[in-house]
């Protein structure tokens, strides 16, 4: 049926293509003539469109008729329904809903069409007025035949679109009551939507303990129920009637026990024979340890495979909606069972698999509540008790195993063992459909937790057997993506999905889409929906990894190029990325929250000027940080500033770390470098001048000295070769001649080589006998003679 409208929706389009234009020529002749040349192609067309437009208008009709058709089924299926059997009434009122959406999806080209139309029709009739009023006086015989020929022409065309377009009447007469009937459809199908609505969330029904006193008539309204229901009608076939479903609960049987005999027999035997050889001598240990859980995730895998299978080649719509629930339970066990296989150790394995059991148990009969669309007062009677007996038994599980089971599956057992108590106490006091919603959503949701976290521990695992560091930058960087954009955005949209599947157990996911996608706040300057934060938490997943490995790529490129000022340059330019990153992500934050700019303005120009007080010194900093970042000052620079040498380790907006020759570490606010005018010993050459004072007796031989030290210093290799060793008189004190040596030394060790100068020029002076004055005080005792 698709396809068939799909070529319907061509053909018509083709059908209201424009003929081309005349447009102006040198003369009115030419005109006539291409004008006479396109009226005559158009006429060909035309006349070609209007047999297929008749075959086309006949199918449309029969489009129509078959919608019709479904509307009065699904009216007759919806009215008819009574309240107790919600999910018969939730299944026909989603039929309704997407019936009315597709009619409205389906039948827009057609309505185009008759739009199109009409507009044609009105340019003929223009056309033809032009060509019938035109004035013949003066105009060639040739003209005039041309403009004879154009009216002609153009009054068949005019005639054959209006014959079209009459022909379209039937359709537009369908079309209307079809409208009208799915509007009505759709309307009463919201009504009841939101009865059921509130009958889950805030109507609450007797609570269980009043059900428990009339248990009597209960049992007897039960017993009424199921055989109103599910009585076999022998009178006419319905694809809902209880032989289906006994059918396809047999079939389900039998291909279950059909897919647990072939996956057990082949992998208990055949798969195990082939373990315990020599080639996998290693592996059979571990393979003997988890066999039960293999056997049980293949014969998941099977069984979905063959529900699949299935669902593809069954025309019956039970058997559509029987099979896709099917499925998403085979999926929640596939991913419990894969995921212990692959984080679970052997030994642990049978214990693992069982403390999911209650959950398990209690997701196959609400999978069964829905299939066979079992009335809410029966879901009511039967539900609270398989809550309290699965509450006693994940209590058990848990204080049985909880010893014997990783913490991973531990934690997951304690909060199905909350969700339990939880719909075990909202069941009690009357919210049955309620706590069945609750347990289909965690259900789902750990369904979703376990497939994610499937394929976050192999990523565990590939980073294990093959590190980081010998891996190249775009294999980081794709495993970079996977951690901290894929898993987390999926572990985002699980919370949604979950949320989305529980509800459509009762046919109520189109109500929760659109309440994920409602303000919940409101206004004309800003509005904040589910959908909206959702994307807002997944763009920022997405930008914090652009910032991150734009950083990496930055060094990378900035070290290949110059390792010396890499580090260096690569803060300044992580900084403005930083900034231009997180920026664009807070404008698209804005947007996406709808924060009216008139409104931004206000409050931002508010707080600018309170900010920018407050602020002053940190924007001041940020100032001269940017200014420091350029260029003067980088990462390993040897500074000197208020006294305090020390090599700079870091350099941010506020502040400049140093590390102190004493082993301190100092920061430096970045206005205080300036306003202290700091030292860079580094940006040249690194070398620095040392000046070393010597004093020599009098007499002694200053140019010998000179030499003498000028030799013994260069030796050591400590000063710059580039830059003489210079040995100057600087004064005559009062007991020796005070000599100046000045030599260039790297900054990084000048403390240490001054020491060894020093050592050297007592050494050398010592050796050859030139002696190194020092104060001395002589001291004369007279003796006074006695008189």
């Amino acid at each position: 049926m698709r396809k068939k409208l799909f070529f319907i929706t061509i053909l018509l389009f083709i059908l209201t293509l424009p003929a081309d234009a005349v447009l102006q020529e040198d003369s009115l002749k030419n005109s006539l003539q291409v004008l006479r040349h396109e009226l005559i192609a158009q006429h060909l067309e035309q006349t070609k469109q209007l047999n297929n437009s008749r075959f086309i208008t006949e199918q449309v009709t029969n489009q129509l008729k078959e919608i019709g058709d479904k509307s009065a089924q699904v009216s007759l299926m919806l009215y008819s329904q009574k309240t107790d059997n919600i999910f018969d009434l939730t299944y026909a009122c989603q039929q309704a809903t997407e019936l009315w959406k597709d009619f409205q999806t389906k039948t827009r080209p057609f309505h185009d069409l008759i739009t199109e139309s009409n507009e044609e029709i009105a340019r003929y009739d223009s056309l033809v007025n032009v060509l019938s009023t035109m004035y013949t006086f003066g105009l060639t015989q040739k003209m005039k035949t041309d403009r004879n020929v154009c009216l002609t022409l153009a009054v068949s065309i005019r005639r054959m679109l209006k014959e079209r377009n009459d022909s379209y009447q039937e359709y537009i007469q369908y079309y209307n009551y079809s409208q009208h009937q799915l509007q009505a459809l759709d309307a009463y199908a919201q009504k009841r939507y939101a009865e059921i609505q509130s009958g889950i969330f805030t109507n609450t029904g007797d609570s269980y303990f009043k059900v428990l006193k009339s248990v009597r008539f209960r049992l007897s309204q039960m017993n009424t129920t199921l055989s109103e229901k599910y009585t076999p009608n022998t009178v006419v076939v319905s694809q809902w009637d209880v032989k289906w479903i006994i059918t396809l609960f047999s079939m389900i049987l039998i291909y279950g026990l059909i897919a647990i005999i072939i996956n057990y027999l082949s992998i208990r035997f055949l798969v195990t024979r082939v373990m315990k050889t020599n080639r996998f001598e290693q592996k059979s240990q571990s393979f003997l340890a988890k066999r039960t859980c293999i056997i049980m995730l293949a014969s998941v895998i099977t069984f979905s495979i063959v529900l699949i299978i299935i669902r593809l080649f069954s025309p019956s719509n039970f058997v559509h909606m029987a099979c896709s629930l099917l499925l998403e339970y085979t999926w929640m066990l596939s991913v419990i069972f894969a995921s212990l296989l692959l984080r679970v150790e052997g030994s642990q394995t049978h214990n693992a698999y069982r403390i999911y059991y209650p959950l398990i148990m209690i997701g196959f009969f609400v999978i069964a509540f829905r299939i066979v669309m079992l009335p809410s007062s029966v879901v009511t009677l039967l539900f609270t008790p398989l809550l309290f007996i699965d509450t006693l038994w994940q209590a058990r599980m848990i204080h049985k195993y909880h010893k014997l089971v990783p913490h991973y599956d531990l934690y997951f057992a304690y909060i199905s063992q909350f969700v339990f108590i939880f719909s075990l106490i909202s069941a009690s006091i009357g919210y049955t459909m309620f706590a069945v919603q609750v347990i289909i959503w965690w259900s789902m949701q750990l369904a979703c937790i376990l497939t994610i976290a499937f394929f976050k521990d192999y990523l565990n695992q590939y980073r294990e057997k093959h590190p980081i560091k010998k891996l190249s930058p775009a294999k980081v960087w794709l495993l970079r993506f996977v951690d901290i954009v894929l898993i987390p955005t999926a572990l985002v949209i699980s919370f949604i999905l979950a949320i989305y599947w529980a509800t459509d157990v009762f046919n109520l996911s189109g109500l929760t889409w659109n309440l994920f996608r409602a303000n919940f706040i409101d206004s004309d300057k800003i509005q904040i929906s589910v959908y909206s934060i959702a994307v807002v938490t997944i763009l920022w997943f997405i930008f914090n990894y652009l910032n991150l490995t734009i950083r990496d790529a930055i060094k990378l490129y900035l070290q290949r190029n110059d390792p010396s000022t890499a580090e260096a340059r690569a803060t300044m330019y992580i900084n403005v990325l930083q900034v231009i990153v997180w920026g664009s992500w807070l404008l698209i934050t804005l947007g996406f929250f709808k924060v009216s700019s008139t409104w931004l303005v206000v409050v931002t120009g508010g707080l600018s000027t309170g900010i920018g007080f407050a602020m002053k010194d940190i924007l001041e900093n940020i100032y001269y940080g940017i200014s420091l970042m350029a260029g003067r000052i980088k990462i390993g620079d040897y500074i000197i500033c208020d006294g305090i040498r020390g090599k700079v380790s870091s350099i941010n907006y506020t502040s400049t770390v140093i590390d102190a020759l004493d082993g301190s570490t100092i920061a430096f606010q970045n206005s205080q470098l300036f306003t202290k005018n700091y030292k860079n010993m580094t940006k040249n050459d690194g070398y620095e001048v040392g000046a070393i004072q010597v004093g020599v007796a009098y007499g002694t031989n200053v140019k010998e000295v000179r030499e003498l030290l000028k030799d013994a210093i260069a030796k050591l290799g400590i000063t710059n070769e580039k830059k003489d060793i210079i040995v100057r008189l600087q004064s005559f004190d009062d007991s020796c001649i005070t000599l100046k040596i000045l030599v260039w030394l790297n900054v990084l060790t000048q403390g240490n080589d001054i020491a060894v100068i020093m050592e050297c020029i007592y050494d050398t002076l010592n050796n050859n006998g030139i002696e190194i004055p020092f104060p001395q005080r002589e001291i004369t005792i007279k003796h006074q003679q006695e008189i």
